[in-house]
């Protein structure tokens, strides 16, 4: 299943690199209720997120080494996906 979560998992990814999200907003906003669509559990357990504490903003979900290098070695391969597609 987890190579079917790819694309969520860059998107997700992706989302974090943007700017700093609490652990408040990615609970909001990546929450599922659907048992198979485990995006932030699946990168969370390859070690793609790692948690971090600003006194400012609480605790942050950041990208970690591991996720910058998933997103560097996907990127092509999903914009020739997307280039596919449309």
């Amino acid at each position: 299943m987890t190579d079917s979560l790819d694309p969520l998992i860059f998107d997700f990814l992706e989302w974090l690199e943007r700017t700093p999200r609490t652990y408040a907003d990615v609970l909001d906003v990546w929450r599922t209720s659907c048992p198979r669509l485990t995006v932030w559990e699946d990168a969370s357990d390859r070690g793609l997120v790692h948690r971090r504490f600003d006194p400012d903003l609480g605790q942050l979900i950041c990208v970690s080494e591991e996720g910058r290098q998933f997103l560097a070695a996907y990127k092509p391969d999903h914009r020739a996906a997307v280039a596919a597609h449309a």
